[in-house]
């Protein structure tokens, strides 16, 4: 784990750089400035947006004795995303947006519920039930 984040440290500060260069090549600096900080806002509207919508239905559904386990794994996705659309670059920018928007979501909803699925298999996540 400690080696994708270093590895991720010097990687996404080059891919995000190479992605400055292409997008203020093809529309300027003052455009390219102005797409970054309306994504940062615009993204950061959404989080709270979709944010909101989530810790609503985790309340409904444990109000109704139900584990709310999607919807976890749903707020996970949009805190990160909402991190990542705080960094400043397109690539960041890009897969925020994918995390936050519902539509795309389950792209990474799915692997996720896959790897905890593995790990309470494994034993090294536990949990009980009542």
């Amino acid at each position: 784990m400690r080696k994708w984040i270093a590895v991720s440290i010097v990687i996404i500060p080059i891919v995000e750089f190479w992605g400055f260069m292409f997008v203020g090549e093809r529309l300027g600096a003052g455009k390219t400035v102005f797409l970054t900080l309306a994504t940062s806002i615009i993204g950061g509207l959404m989080m709270q947006f979709e944010g909101r919508k989530v810790l609503e239905d985790g309340r409904k559904q444990m109000s109704e004795g139900q584990i709310p386990g999607r919807v976890v794994l749903d707020g996970i996705c949009i805190f990160a995303g909402g991190i990542l659309l705080l960094i400043p670059g397109f690539i960041t920018d890009i897969i925020g947006f994918t995390m936050v928007f519902p539509l795309t979501r389950p792209i990474y909803r799915l692997p996720m519920m896959k790897w905890v699925s593995k790990k309470i298999k494994d034993g090294s996540i536990t949990y009980f039930r009542r």
